[in-house]
């Protein structure tokens, strides 16, 4: 997928909205419970509770757009059972979202030494 904006930043809001909100509805989530200023030019992915519908938001200098996506067949990946509210996003993390791929749900891998530090 060829990106239609070159966004500074891309936050996902974790929890599901109601899809009969549109740009006014969202931007009042992203304000009241992200914290987060609207006008920078960032994207903001939001989905429903059947999660086969997402929706982004962004301001683009003259006013906000809104984009879509419903899946015929299949549910988008969200992360939904994760603690943090929003989640910051690559712009491949993205595309792998849009393509159908859990791009949050897996934990970074972590190794440790059996051995101990050696001073």
């Amino acid at each position: 997928m060829k990106m239609f904006v070159k966004p500074d930043s891309i936050y996902l809001h974790r929890d599901v909205v109601d899809f009969r909100k549109s740009i006014d509805g969202l931007v009042a989530i992203v304000e009241s419970e992200l914290k987060r200023d609207v006008y920078t030019g960032a994207l903001f992915l939001f989905c429903n509770k059947a999660k086969d519908k997402l929706k982004l938001v962004y301001w683009d200098k003259t006013g906000f757009a809104l984009w879509y996506k419903r899946l015929e067949k299949h549910k988008f990946k969200w992360p939904s059972q994760l603690d943090e509210l929003e989640f910051e996003l690559t712009e491949q993390q993205l595309i792998g979202l849009l393509s159908g791929y859990d791009v949050l749900g897996h934990q970074a891998l972590r190794y440790q030494s059996d051995l101990e530090e050696i001073e």
